[in-house]
């Protein structure tokens, strides 16, 4: 828990301190570390999406699929305009063998933003469902 009683300011660097301390730990592969970091501010911040994307990434690199599906959507009804969210949503849900789905959302991320990664990602998915399987 973020300490409050330190006063507005100093709770906001501590919040800002354990996000920071949160992404560096996904950034290094460590999910289950940056997610106990971000508990805090998962508690205190729901609706923030920074703080939403992040824990997303860790549960998608700690194979938490179900709930890295359900925060990258938050992160989406937060903000439609995410396209990274919307490419790493797709992403999970390529795991999940949800083809369809997956195809969809890496679309839509490579509309709004086309970059090689996310159209890369298309090809491959596409070829992978006329291939008829993971």
């Amino acid at each position: 828990m973020i300490d409050e009683t330190a006063g507005p300011e100093q709770a906001g660097e501590a919040r800002f301190q354990a996000f920071r301390r949160a992404e560096a730990l996904v950034e290094r592969r460590r999910p289950l570390d940056a997610l106990k970091a971000l508990e805090p501010l998962l508690d205190e911040e729901p609706d923030k999406p920074s703080v939403q994307l992040l824990a997303a990434r860790a549960y998608f690199h700690s194979a938490q699929l179900n709930r890295a599906e359900r925060a990258f959507t938050k992160v989406l009804e937060l903000d439609p305009t995410d396209h990274y969210a919307r490419f790493v949503l797709g992403r999970t849900l390529q795991r999940m063998t949800r083809y369809p789905e997956a195809l969809t959302q890496m679309r839509m991320a490579a509309a709004m933003h086309p970059i090689p990664e996310y159209l890369e990602a298309i090809a491959e998915l596409n070829a992978r469902i006329a291939l008829g399987g993971p």
